[in-house]
């Protein structure tokens, strides 16, 4: 069963990309192969090698009852929701970790697939730097790839932020796709849900080149969707690490996940000032941070990462921020929102590197964005 099932996974991740055949050119579509090949490598090493929480939410759904999984399925948000999805292929199919991580390699795929389609519709000059093109190169970032394979909320919750996102440049056609996106990310992590909701309801409402009409309507209704889940969030909020506790084994597996897992980032930063809290969220772990080759990893792409934000910081942001479709401007609020929210509330490295996997693809594709618009507007020059 595992070894067909694994198998099967691999020929829907084929027939995923081919899906776009009429969208992407062919190179497009051999790039996405090679990036599927690559997010598969990641997965099978975050299975072998990072004993972190992803165990814990595969093998504690094996020993759930079925009264267990009814109540996770019913009741629970966050951790006993995500216990509740695996219970299916964890336990009554008995698949394995391994096959698991597949699963959840596949659906972090396809929201990577999503973002890297976004990029091909919404740039329209390939953006350089250096002399070097950005795009498809940034896609490969190994941080991108890590955390959305693994069981757990972070693939799932990078796959609802990128058909949310893809569905809103077409939302009366793509509806289901805004729609399942916001409710999966509602029973994973719903203060997440409210980002969206605040951070594509402000692109809305400054879109220069959406009509009055679309402004008033999708602004409002992301707007009160919003207000209607606040109290639940405020409430999720308090209770989602107490949740845990019912999960003792689970419990266990977290803390050695920010311990061993997080690049080896566990550091507590909850002295720092406002300013270096949110440099620490969106470009640590860098060099002083170094204490193994997963950290020298994590040390270059965020120096790039710093690198290429700089850059962008200053040459004109605002008017480049101003120019670009309203979907780029969403994910850059939802962006500002997350970096503001997490960078204040979490104290430990490791565990803001999980957090920021969710808003990288937008700090990516506004970074093609600025150079392509900056390189278009010297062209004309």
């Amino acid at each position: 069963m595992n070894f067909f099932i694994t198998a099967f996974i691999f020929v829907l991740g084929y027939l995923f990309i081919q899906s776009f055949a009429a969208k992407l050119s062919e190179e497009n579509l051999n790039t996405l192969k090679k990036l599927f090949l690559v997010h598969i490598l990641f997965g099978a090493y975050f299975c072998f090698f990072v004993q972190g929480d992803a165990v814990g939410y595969w093998k504690e759904a094996k020993l759930m009852s079925e009264e267990d999984f009814i109540y996770s399925l019913t009741q629970g948000q966050g951790t006993y929701f995500v216990l509740a999805l695996n219970y299916y292929p964890s336990n009554i199919l008995d698949l394995s970790y391994f096959t698991g991580t597949m699963m959840y390699s596949l659906i972090g795929f396809i929201g990577l697939t999503y973002f890297y389609v976004m990029a091909v519709e919404l740039i329209p000059n390939d953006p350089k730097f250096s002399g070097y093109y950005l795009f498809p190169m940034l896609f490969f970032l190994p941080n991108l790839h890590f955390w959305s394979c693994a069981v757990g909320k972070d693939a799932l919750l990078f796959f609802c932020i990128a058909i949310f996102t893809y569905g809103l440049m077409q939302p009366f056609k793509r509806m289901p796709m805004i729609v399942f996106g916001l409710l999966l990310a509602y029973f994973i992590r719903p203060h997440i849900t409210l980002f969206m909701l605040l951070g594509f309801g402000m692109a809305y409402f400054s879109g220069q080149n959406i009509s009055v009409f679309r402004r008033i309507l999708f602004f409002g209704l992301m707007v009160g969707i919003a207000i209607a889940i606040l109290p639940m969030v405020m409430k999720f909020a308090r209770i989602e690490e107490a949740s845990l506790d019912s999960f003792d084994k689970f419990s266990e597996t977290k803390a050695a996940l920010l311990s061993k897992a997080s690049a080896g980032s566990a550091v507590d930063i909850s002295s720092y000032p406002f300013p270096v809290k949110v440099f620490t969220f969106l470009y640590r772990p860098l060099f002083f941070d170094i204490n193994g080759i997963p950290s020298v990893l994590a040390s270059l792409e965020n120096l790039l990462l710093l690198v290429l934000s700089y850059t962008v910081l200053k040459n004109k942001p605002l008017e480049t921020f101003k120019k670009a479709p309203f979907v780029i401007q969403g994910m850059v609020y939802f962006l500002i929102i997350g970096t503001l929210a997490f960078s204040q509330s979490l104290g430990n490295v490791g565990i803001m590197i999980r957090m920021r996997n969710m808003f990288l693809p937008g700090l990516i594709i506004f970074i093609f964005w600025h150079f392509s618009y900056r390189q278009s507007q010297e062209s004309d020059a």
